[in-house]
């Protein structure tokens, strides 16, 4: 298993996190995807390889798909035969929780991809809980699967998915959705386990854009829907 945590303008939870895993996963390998942070950011990144991190940096800010597409392609040559779980660097992402999924991921790989859901209950910012509502019930309109945290960044991936993940389009926030778009459409399995629900600071350190990236989410949820809309029906046997 290979972890990969894309960051942008990361703070002291990076390090705080690579070494909690170094504690609890010392034989785990830690990719680090810098996506064009600014010069301030360098002491935090210089740390994170000191713990034995694997840093990547983008010389300009391309996106959270970008990113992770970096990582997958690092991971390909660097870890070939291994999976990957994905985590955030925000403190969204207890190091239990990230080693939870990771052992949810099945044995044998059959396609399967397994993403860490919140609840939802708690103290949460009413902007996550209603856009998780909203995404969960149009991505259930549009595919017929039911996803409880559409845009959960904790997830675990097997190793025979890494060329298809790098095939899915989309190089920011919208990267995410599209993923279990085509996981949908080309019938990869998606389960899922219920994480810790942690915002800090009302989530102040993400770099989501409210109504930019909300639309890049929504589009191809949309334009999903419409294909299928679309789509011929096929003759009942």
């Amino acid at each position: 298993m290979i972890v990969l945590v894309p960051v942008y303008e990361p703070g002291q939870r990076l390090p705080d996190l690579l070494g909690e895993l170094r504690d609890a996963a010392p034989d785990v390998p830690v990719v680090v995807v810098d996506d064009g942070s600014s010069p301030a950011s360098g002491p935090v990144l210089d740390a994170a390889g000191r713990l034995g991190g694997d840093v990547l940096r983008h010389g300009s800010n391309r996106g959270k798909g970008a990113a992770l597409k970096t990582g997958f392609r690092h991971v390909a040559r660097a870890y070939p035969g291994h999976d990957v779980v994905c985590a955030d660097a925000d403190g969204q992402h207890r190091v239990a929780d990230i080693l939870r999924v990771a052992r949810a991921l099945p044995d044998g790989g059959d396609g399967a991809i397994v993403l860490g859901v919140r609840r939802f209950d708690g103290t949460v910012p009413l902007r996550s809980r209603i856009g998780n509502g909203v995404t969960g019930l149009l991505f259930r309109a549009a595919t017929g699967v039911g996803v409880h945290d559409t845009q959960t960044g904790l997830r675990a991936y097997p190793r025979g998915l890494l060329d298809w993940l790098l095939a899915v389009p989309g190089e920011r926030f919208e990267y995410e959705m599209n993923v279990l778009l085509h996981a949908a459409r080309d019938g990869h399995p998606v389960r899922q386990t219920v994480v810790a629900t942690t915002y800090l600071a009302d989530n102040a350190s993400s770099h989501f854009g409210a109504l930019r990236d909300s639309a890049r989410i929504y589009l191809p949820l949309l334009r999903f829907a419409a294909s299928a809309l679309l789509a011929p029906s096929r003759p009942r046997r």
